[in-house]
């Protein structure tokens, strides 16, 4: 009975969730969540607590999840922290950055321009669990890629690298960071060449570095649970990551019998980052009509670490210029578990969700404007184009558990055909809200279980007819 079953769980920063899916049909059998239990100060305490009261909690609903198969992602004890350091701050460290966010990671720095004591001193500081070391396009400059990594082995650094430059610099970079006793991962160049992004080696790279020596490296849990899984057998990858995939089976499905959606966006808002998710076929026709020196991908991920609904919610408001609302940010910077008791306090959560929502989606997607060239007036874009989007998605908990006036009040405002600016906001998408969170299981079981992730993904359905 148990091989027709899994448990898939989200190891959250706050909340560890958990799903029993029925692998044939796709179906959520129970569902349970309890606050993420990390080690203290005194190590007392494992992150699997919180699993096991989770898997008590659906065995109470189907005692078939004692015995179940357990897939799990995480971003306990801060996630996945990737470093950048690259050749120059506007080509190969962009890159480099936008392949880190892709690839579920929080970019806690980005260096350029060749490392030095001071920069090192930063980097320590940062305490990031991957560098992701990038510089050159394929068969160009090499001196920079390989001083870096020269200075990293004299060091010598002793965290994981990820080295995604020049491939013809590989031998050079391997042999130091060998040499040095440094843990290293080689992966295809970021940028093969001018105006070209590659990301999907280095996503590949950066998830097997998470699993093979930043889940463990984090001390989150020294014991199995009662079928003696250890978490790192559970884990296999970053949540955001893993979130990622799930979207993109969202947006384009597995094959003609099991489409995608079309062109997807989805919003994650949290207490501490808003994230955003977008999976968009490219128009070859915009291409010349871009400003920026790095490609735009079809599949994106932006972090907006100033912007979420409790540790960030000060920053929030005042990104949005909405002083009235510096009370109740400061409450719930204050109060980060703090739930909504009255109107009053409903109402300021769904402001500042709404203010989170969109000024993370007017970052990620960017803008147009008309310019004067040299061929006469043009338009120039910058950033990724959502206005033809499909399907928009809302996630986090004040959308969840917000209801339809929650929909209304902090998606809907993100949409339409007039903004301001030029802001290339989504114009007329359906909309709705991940109330069940299986987008993170459906990217779990993707690989290995497609038909079931797919019917996963089946279960959104719209719930606001624009």
């Amino acid at each position: 009975m148990s091989g027709t079953t899994i448990v898939c769980v989200d190891f959250g920063s706050t909340f560890t969730k958990a799903a029993l899916v029925d692998l044939a049909t796709g179906d959520l059998l129970a569902t349970a969540s309890h606050p993420t239990t990390l080690p203290d100060a005194r190590g007392s305490g494992d992150v699997l607590d919180g699993y096991d009261a989770c898997v008590a909690v659906l065995a109470e609903q189907d005692p078939r999840a004692h015995d179940a198969e357990v897939v799990a992602c995480s971003s306990a004890g801060g996630g996945l922290r990737i470093a950048v350091v690259g050749n120059e701050e506007l080509v190969t460290a962009e890159a480099g950055r936008r392949v880190a966010l892709s690839s579920g990671g929080k970019v806690v720095l980005v260096l350029s321009g060749g490392l030095d004591a001071a920069k090192l001193a930063d980097l320590r500081a940062a305490e990031p669990d991957v560098v992701l070391l990038v510089g050159g396009t394929d068969g160009g400059n090499a001196e920079v890629l390989e001083g870096d990594a020269a200075f990293l082995a004299h060091t010598p650094w002793a965290g994981p690298v990820v080295v995604a430059g020049n491939v013809e610099s590989q031998p050079v970079v391997a042999g130091l960071l060998a040499g040095a006793g440094t843990p290293h991962v080689l992966a295809d160049n970021v940028v093969p060449r001018i105006g070209v992004l590659a990301p999907d080696s280095a996503r590949r790279a950066i998830r097997e570095i998470f699993l093979s020596h930043v889940i463990g490296g984090k001390h989150l849990s020294s014991r199995t649970d009662a079928s003696g899984r250890s978490f790192t057998e559970l884990v296999r990858g970053a949540t955001p990551d893993v979130v990622l995939t799930g979207v993109e089976l969202l947006a384009r499905g597995l094959d003609d019998q099991h489409p995608g959606a079309g062109d997807v966006v989805v919003v994650d808002v949290g207490g501490a980052t808003t994230d955003v998710h977008s999976v968009v076929e490219l128009d070859p026709e915009d291409s010349g009509l871009a400003r920026e020196v790095v490609a735009t991908t079809p599949v994106t991920r932006t972090v907006e670490g100033d912007l979420g609904m409790r540790w960030s919610a000060i920053t929030t408001v005042e990104a949005a210029g909405r002083d009235d609302l510096h009370t109740a940010a400061v409450r719930r910077r204050e109060q980060p578990d703090l739930l909504p008791d009255s109107d009053a306090e409903r109402e300021a959560d769904l402001e500042i969700a709404a203010a989170a929502v969109r000024i993370a989606l007017e970052r990620h997607a960017g803008r147009s404007k008309v310019i004067v060239s040299p061929e006469g007036r043009v338009v120039e874009r910058s950033g990724k184009d959502l206005r033809e989007v499909d399907l928009m998605v809302g996630s986090g908990g004040v959308l969840r558990h917000g209801g339809p006036d929650a929909v209304r009040r902090v998606l809907l405002p993100a949409t339409g055909d007039a903004f301001e600016g030029g802001w290339q906001l989504p114009r007329d998408p359906t909309v709705l809200v991940d109330r069940d969170y299986v987008l993170a299981a459906a990217g779990l079981l993707a690989e290995e279980h497609p038909n079931t992730a797919h019917r996963l993904v089946g279960r959104l359905r719209p719930e606001v007819d624009l």
